[in-house]
């Protein structure tokens, strides 16, 4: 019987060796890509992160912003039917391009055995494993670039969103005392009293307070706040709404397509509006089912690009030419119920902030506090996080007399950093073939 046994195993040894050579020659990138296969790389969870409705909440509130009221004056530099088309195809190109990303993320976190990677890390692992010598040698840039566009692309929305909220507390608080309103349209009752502030008054008002916001670090308690923002402002463009199409004139009499000279300020304006694409892969990395992280996607972004035509051509159409750089502007003045919109999206503003500042954050702490021992990490983390608020600050204070330039220059920075991100999938093509 042992005898047998022995034979048995010399017959099989040629075929064990010749097994065990042919595992050999294949190399440990491709046995990787057959254990793991991209489409199974969503069965990668994080137990520790946010749900899919607190993700989903997220990316409604980081792409409903400013640049949602100002998409009226876009339409206007594009015409009433070039603006609405530009738009949707807009809307379409963002949302694939976010998918895009996330698919690139997946591809190179199975590839490299990585549990996620960021906007900078996709694009520079991108270029490391792509077919070009003379860009894998130098694949740090494609980090640093996508970082630089990133870090002013953030900072730049919030510098926005601090002369946002200045604007509009200035006018309720000033539209208050000096008109008096009241929640239906009557005549109007004024006060004896005069109040004039300066605008960056208002500014250094906001300051302490946005400090105190950023210092939340985590996402998942900042879902409540988040929350209660979408509300605020869900009630707000309703009330909007409910504005604008009550009295909408003729349409015929605006133009279809507008001066071609004023389509580049209409392309900055909407690029502009999509702001929340800093957002995506954050998001991601810290959900925790990142499998549903595409449906997420699809129905968040759908209903943000529903809204962003919607509001753009009722706007236009309600207002025509006389529409304003945001449309609360073109809201009644004396009337509470219309004030109250203003306090309302300030408050959404006021939290979209710390949602849009978590990308530079994530970027520029670790760098900072590796400098420093472990002792002072944390101090030095809340004194940085105060800083990149001031500084926020200091910008919106010398920017508040050209908001629309900053907008329109922070939506071609979004191109330019968009173009990076589409090389990374032109990088992950040539990879797979």
């Amino acid at each position: 019987m042992e005898m047998k046994e022995e034979i048995d195993m010399e017959a099989m040894k040629p075929l064990i060796e010749e097994a065990g050579q042919e595992f050999d020659d294949i190399s440990e990138e491709e046995h990787e890509l057959e254990l793991l296969p991209v489409e199974h790389h969503y069965k990668l969870e994080n137990p520790q992160g946010i749900t899919f409705c607190q993700t989903l909440i997220h990316l409604l509130k980081g792409n409903i912003g400013t640049g949602l009221l100002g998409l009226p004056l876009a339409v206007r530099n594009a015409g009433i039917l070039l603006g609405p088309v530009s738009l949707t195809l807009m809307g379409i190109v963002a949302i694939h391009c976010m998918h895009i990303l996330v698919r690139c993320s997946h591809y190179l976190c199975q590839r490299l055995r990585k549990p996620s990677l960021g906007y900078s890390d996709t694009v520079s692992c991108a270029i490391e494993l792509g077919p070009i010598a003379c860009l894998r040698n130098h694949a740090s840039w494609g980090r640093y670039i996508v970082d630089f566009f990133l870090v002013i692309t953030q900072l730049g929305f919030c510098s926005v969103y601090f002369v946002f909220l200045a604007e509009n507390m200035k006018q309720v608080v000033e539209g208050f005392l000096k008109n008096g309103t009241y929640f239906v349209q009557s005549k109007t009752v004024g006060f004896s009293a005069e109040w004039h502030m300066d605008l960056r008054i208002y500014m250094l008002i906001f300051l302490p307070f946005l400090i105190v916001l950023v210092l939340i670090q985590d996402l998942k308690r900042l879902a409540v706040l988040a929350f209660l923002a979408n509300v605020s402002m869900a009630i707000s463009l309703v009330i909007i709404y409910q504005y604008i199409i009550r009295d909408i004139p003729p349409p015929w009499k605006l133009p279809l397509i507008a001066n071609w000279k004023k389509y580049p300020l209409f392309f900055g304006t909407a690029i502009f509006a999509f702001e929340g694409i800093g957002v995506v892969l954050p998001l991601e990395n810290k959900m925790k089912e990142m499998h549903r992280f595409p449906v997420a996607l699809n129905i968040g972004m759908g209903i943000v690009t529903i809204l962003y035509i919607s509001l753009a051509t009722l706007g236009y159409l309600r207002f025509g030419e006389d529409i304003k750089g945001s449309i609360t502007l073109n809201l009644p003045q004396d009337i509470w119920l219309y004030q109250m919109v203003k306090i309302l999206y300030s408050f959404g503003i006021f939290v979209t902030y710390s949602i849009q500042y978590y990308v530079p954050a994530e970027i520029i702490l670790p760098a900072v506090t590796a400098l420093v021992s472990e002792r002072w990490r944390m101090p030095c983390n809340l004194i940085v996080r105060s800083l990149l608020v001031c500084l926020t600050c200091t910008v919106g204070l010398i920017t508040s007399v050209i908001k629309q330039q900053l907008a329109n220059f922070l939506g071609y920075t979004i191109v330019l950093t968009l173009f990076i991100y589409c090389g990374v999938e032109c990088r992950i093509v040539k990879i797979t073939n």
